[in-house]
């Protein structure tokens, strides 16, 4: 231990040596590296970023979660299969929601919503396209309603199609500003709702996707009273069904959907099935598959940086051991090993290195702190690793040639050297 203390000691001090002695050619020689980190590890942190703006996004769609839909997610629909058959196929009805939720046994929760855009108004007060969202009681335990003031439907209401509404942010600003919306009245298609709650202001979202801030959700069969809920060309509801964490996949989930609406629905059993089960993982999934690609594309742009940075911090290393060659001789001559001369060069090669490797980092870290809209761009612990490690590796790469080299000196020659 007392050596590798010694040996690490005294690389940090001749490292520092070299980067002193000549600024200017060391300069020079870390701006490859520096340069190569600094973009290989803004590419990722852009990457990262982008990726995990775009699924929170997503959030929406909930997690663990399967919906009833004529259309397939994912690949989406097949070439093969005529694409009139999926507009001919049934819409969901509620009694499908009530078959579903009395008989499912790997559900943890099962909800019915009905969907429109519409004006709400509030005495000579309105606002435009907000959506309002008909839902079932457990709507709250398949997708996240954060309520900030107030309350959450009640079973009674729900059951009922009782005249109450929660509403977003946007909703609550425009038409009660400064006032409490709690126990006041807005009106949504000539209906008088009364308002139970407000919920959490999200804000707008990197890629424009809805956010609760200009929702009104109100009780399924109050929203049914409003709109046509037809078989075929009404509103088409949306079945959703939460899963359990421990159901890998939702494998069982979708299975025992399956079965259950093929009864439901009166399929035998040589018909295929007149509906789709989707998850919105699988929007996500083929995300991630684009992000990767852009992750290794900027890699492989950052690393010709990083190569002409390599040759710089080897050329620095051939020029220390030949300004040090008498000194080697004279450590070698008092008993110094040929791995403490090699380890020796090498430390000075890495310790140079992460010297323009965490100038990279540190520039990207300052990078994030500029605003880039609603893109929130921030520097990861795992990237400021990435950062570490291929310093490190470039750093072994460039000094093991000039490492070995001074290693394999003869020690009466490197004295006479002048």
């Amino acid at each position: 231990m007392g050596i590798f203390l010694k040996l690490l000691g005294e690389s940090i001090r001749f490292a520092w040596q070299v980067l002193t002695t000549n600024l200017l050619r060391t300069a020079l020689s870390l701006l490859g590296v520096t340069i190569g980190i600094m973009l290989i590890i803004t590419v990722y942190t852009f990457v990262d970023s982008l990726e995990k703006n775009v699924k929170d996004g997503l959030d929406f769609l909930g997690s663990n979660v399967v919906t009833v839909g004529k259309f397939p997610f994912g690949d989406g629909p097949d070439p093969n299969y005529p694409w009139w058959r999926y507009f001919r196929r049934p819409n969901n009805n509620y009694s499908e929601f009530e078959f579903l939720r009395a008989n499912m046994q790997s559900a943890a929760a099962v909800s019915i919503s009905g969907q429109r855009s519409t004006t709400v108004k509030r005495g000579s007060s309105s606002i435009n396209s907000i959506d309002i969202y008909g839902v079932s009681y457990f709507y709250k335990d398949v997708y996240e309603i954060p309520i900030e003031f107030g309350r959450y439907f009640t079973q009674q209401e729900i059951d009922g199609g009782r005249n109450v509404a929660i509403i977003g942010d946007e909703v609550a600003k425009s038409l009660f500003e400064g006032q409490n919306p709690i126990g006041k009245d807005v009106k949504i298609r000539g209906y008088k709702m009364r308002v139970i709650g407000v919920m959490e202001r999200e804000g707008e979202s990197f890629i424009g996707t809805p956010s609760n801030d200009d929702r009104v959700y109100i009780p399924y069969k109050q929203f049914t009273k409003m709109y046509y809920i037809g078989r075929r060309f009404g509103v088409n509801p949306s079945i959703a069904v939460k899963g359990y964490e421990n159901d890998i996949g939702l494998v069982e989930a979708q299975n025992e959907m399956e079965g259950l609406l093929r009864k439901v629905r009166g399929l035998k059993p040589k018909e295929e099935s007149n509906f789709a089960l989707n998850r919105p993982e699988a929007i996500a999934d083929a995300l991630s598959g684009i992000f990767d690609v852009l992750g290794i594309a900027g890699g492989v742009i950052g690393s010709f940086a990083i190569l002409v940075g390599g040759f710089g911090i080897m050329n620095i290393m051939f020029v220390s051991v030949q300004e040090r060659t008498k000194i080697i001789g004279i450590q070698k001559a008092l008993g110094a090993k040929n791995y403490f001369v090699l380890f020796q060069f090498l430390f000075e090669s890495m310790f140079l290195c992460l010297f323009g490797g965490l100038v990279g980092v540190l520039i990207v870290y300052l990078i994030t702190f500029i605003p880039f809209g609603t893109l929130e761009v921030t520097l990861t612990v795992k990237n400021i690793l990435k950062g570490v490690v291929y310093s490190s590796v470039i750093g072994i790469a460039a000094g093991i040639i000039p490492s070995a080299r001074a290693a394999r000196l003869d020690p009466v020659e490197a004295i006479r050297t002048n």
